[in-house]
C-alpha cells in the first residue's frame, strides 16, 4: 500500500504572515515538527514506517505586517484562516498600529474604539467576500467601477484594479481568531459586529471568557474569547463556557451564537440616551476640575477646621467608587451657596478657591478655562436633590455582586459613582440581583478586567419584567433583608461584605432570597448559569426595543422628575 497518496495535507499547504523575523522562523519550524509527530500516528496506523525524508515541501511563511500586505492576489483560495493578533487596546496602540487599524476599518464608525485585534476580523471578511484591499486603498464600491475602467493613467493602480477584478469571493472559508474578550463587550460591540453581522457573518462556535496565561516572568494574564466565524451559517454551532475561567470548558449546543456570545438573537446593545423602562434615570456624580484643590484627605479636613471652624458647614463627604466600596474616606469643599464676605473671612479656603481659578485659566480646554470665572463651584454639579442610591463605576469582577448602597443628600458623588435620586427599594433589588448582574457582565466594559458600568449601555438597556400586582411586596421585603443584613456588621465596609471570601452566611442568604423574587418577577425558570440569563434577557429587550420609536436627533435633555413611585413603573410603551 502507498501511504503516501493517503495522506493529504503537507506543510506547504500552510500560508502565515509574522511581524517578526525570528517567530517567523520558529513557525516554519512548528510546522515541520507537527508534521512529523502526524508521520508517527501514520506509521502506527497503518503499520509501516513513514517520514518525508528528504523534506521538500515548505511552509509560506513571510515576515511582514499583516494589515498592509495583500491576503489574496497570485495566493490560493485559504479553506481557514486562523491565527492569535495582538491584544492592543486603542490607549496601547502605537502611532503606526492606529494608522493600519483605521486603513482596514476606515468604513466602520467609531473604528477608533476598536482593539487592534479587530483588523484581522475586518480583513478576514473582505478577503471572503472577494475584497481587494492593498495598503490604504479600497476598491470602490460596483457604482463607481465603471468611471474607473479606462480611466486611471497610473500603472500600479490599475495593475490594482485588475486583480480587483480577477479575485473571486470565498463565502466557504472559515476564520476563527484568539482574542482580547473586550471586542465582545461594550462600546466595541456596536463598533465591530454592527459591520460584521451587515456583511453576512455568523458565528460558528465560540470560547467565552477565559483566563489565559504563560510562562514569561511578570507577564499578566489576559482574558481571552476564541471566536469562529464565516459566510455561511451552520446547523451544529457550540458555545464553550468556563465555570473557572482558569479550568477547563464544556461544550453547549446553541441554536444562535451572537456577538456577545450567548445562545441569543443577533442583536446589537447600543447606546441609549434614556432608558428602555420607565425608571428612575441614572447620572454620573459632579466633576470638579479643580486640580484637587477642593478636595480634603482626612488630615487636611481637620487642619483646615482646626484654623476656620466656620469652614464645617461647606465641608462635604466625599464619594467615588473607591470611597463607597472601602469606606476610605475624603471630603470637597462645596461651596456654591457660600456668600462672598464669608469667603473672604477664610482665608485657607480662599487660597485654595484661587489655586482652582489658576488651574482652570491654565487648562487647554476651552470650557474649563471657562469655568475659571466660577472657581469655587465643581465644573460640572449633578448632585441629586434628595437622598439617593450609588453605584460604583468601577468594580472588581470577583464579586458576585457589584456594592451599591443609599447615600444621604449631604454626601458629594464624585463623577466615579452613577447615582440614581428618588430610587427605592424596587429598584435596590433588581440592580443588586443576578439577573442584573449577568447583564452587566456581558454588555459592560471593562477597565482591564474590572466591571466598567456605563448608564447609557447597561442601565439604559436594561430590560425589567412588566409589573405586576403581586410582585412588588415580595421584591422590597427581600431587598430591605439584603440592607438589614449588611446593618448587622456595622464595622464592616463594602469591600469586606462582598468579597467572595469574606462573605456573611446571612447577607449571602439573603440575596439568594432576592434572587429568587427577582426570577419570580421576570416568570424566569430557566438555568442558574450567565448564559441562560443572558439569552432570556435578550429575548426580553428584543419584545422592549420593538416598541420603542426611534431616536430623535440629540438635543439638551430637560432634568427629569425622578420621583416616581413604584406603581406607576410599565416597561414598554
Amino acid at each position: 500500500m502507498d501511504v503516501q497518496s493517503l495522506i493529504n495535507v503537507d506543510v506547504d499547504q500552510f500560508y502565515g504572515i509574522e511581524i517578526e523575523e525570528f517567530p517567523a522562523q520558529i513557525a516554519q519550524v512548528a510546522l515541520w515538527l507537527t508534521d512529523h509527530q502526524m508521520n508517527m500516528r501514520v506509521s502506527e496506523e497503518f503499520g509501516a514506517y513513514f517520514a518525508r525524508i528528504p523534506l521538500k515541501a515548505t511552509p509560506h511563511i513571510i515576515c511582514a505586517n499583516a494589515l498592509q500586505v495583500e491576503w489574496s492576489g497570485e495566493l490560493p483560495i485559504f479553506d481557514y484562516i486562523f491565527g492569535n493578533p495582538p491584544f492592543l487596546g486603542k490607549s496601547n496602540q502605537s502611532a503606526e498600529q492606529k494608522i493600519d487599524l483605521q486603513a482596514v476599518c476606515s468604513e466602520i464608525k467609531n473604528a477608533g474604539l476598536l482593539d487592534f485585534v479587530a483588523a484581522w476580523y475586518v480583513k478576514s471578511v473582505r478577503y471572503i467576500r472577494g475584497d481587494y484591499i492593498r495598503g490604504n486603498l479600497i476598491i470602490p464600491t460596483p457604482e463607481e467601477q465603471s468611471k474607473m475602467r479606462g480611466i486611471a493613467t497610473d500603472d500600479t493602480y490599475n495593475k490594482l484594479y485588475d486583480s480587483w477584478v480577477n479575485s473571486k469571493p470565498n463565502p466557504k472559508t472559515k476564520c476563527a481568531f484568539v482574542s482580547t474578550n473586550s471586542i465582545t463587550q461594550g462600546e466595541q460591540v456596536g463598533a465591530l459586529w454592527a459591520w460584521m453581522l451587515a456583511q453576512g457573518i455568523k458565528i460558528h462556535f465560540a470560547h467565552r471568557t477565559f483566563s489565559w496565561s504563560n510562562e514569561v516572568r511578570g507577564k499578566a494574564a489576559v482574558h481571552c474569547v476564541i471566536i469562529g466565524f464565516g459566510l455561511q451559517d451552520v446547523a451544529d454551532k457550540t458555545i464553550y463556557e468556563y465555570v473557572d475561567i482558569k479550568g477547563e470548558p464544556h461544550a453547549v449546543k446553541a441554536g444562535n451564537i451572537n456577538p456577545c456570545l450567548v445562545d441569543a438573537p443577533d442583536l446589537i446593545i447600543e447606546k441609549s440616551r434614556r432608558p428602555i423602562c420607565a425608571v428612575p434615570k441614572m447620572t454620573y456624580g459632579s466633576k470638579p476640575a479643580d486640580g484637587g484643590n477642593l478636595i480634603l484627605t482626612e488630615v487636611e479636613r481637620a487642619t483646615l477646621l482646626a484654623s476656620e471652624p466656620s469652614a464645617e458647614h461647606y465641608v462635604r463627604p466625599y464619594i467615588g467608587s473607591e470611597e463607597l466600596i472601602n469606606g476610605n474616606g475624603r471630603y470637597c469643599l462645596w461651596l456654591k451657596d457660600a456668600s462672598p464676605q464669608l469667603l473672604r473671612k477664610m482665608p485657607l479656603v480662599l487660597a485654595r478657591v484661587e489655586a482652582v481659578r489658576q488651574m482652570r485659566l491654565a487648562s487647554t480646554d476651552q470650557n474649563t478655562r471657562n469655568w475659571a470665572e466660577k472657581p469655587s463651584e465643581f465644573q460640572t454639579d449633578r448632585q441629586p436633590e434628595s437622598d439617593y442610591l450609588a453605584l460604583p463605576e468601577v468594580s472588581s469582577e470577583l464579586r458576585k455582586y457589584i456594592p451599591i448602597a443609599y447615600l444621604p443628600v449631604n454626601v458629594i458623588a464624585s463623577n466615579l459613582l452613577y447615582t440614581i435620586e428618588g430610587a427605592g427599594l424596587y429598584d435596590f433589588g433588581f440592580l443588586c440581583s443576578s439577573m442584573h448582574m449577568a447583564w452587566l457582565r456581558t454588555i459592560c466594559g471593562r477597565l482591564k478586567s474590572d466591571y466598567r458600568y456605563s448608564a447609557s449601555l447597561v442601565y439604559n438597556n436594561f430590560p425589567w419584567p412588566v409589573l405586576q400586582a403581586n410582585i412588588h411586596a415580595p421584591l422590597e421585603a427581600c431587598s430591605q433583608a439584603v440592607l438589614d443584613a449588611r446593618a448587622a456588621h456595622i464595622n464592616a465596609s463594602l469591600a469586606d461584605l462582598y468579597d467572595p471570601l469574606t462573605m456573611p452566611t446571612n447577607l449571602l442568604k439573603a440575596h439568594q432570597a432576592l434572587d429568587k423574587a427577582v426570577d419570580a418577577a421576570y416568570g424566569y425558570k430557566g438555568a442558574n448559569t450567565d448564559a441562560a440569563r443572558v439569552a432570556f434577557l435578550f429575548e426580553r429587550y428584543q419584545q422592549l426595543t420593538s416598541l420603542l420609536p426611534p431616536e430623535k436627533s440629540k438635543k439638551p435633555l430637560k432634568r427629569a422628575n425622578n420621583t416616581c413611585p413604584a406603581s406607576q413603573y410599565q416597561c414598554g410603551l
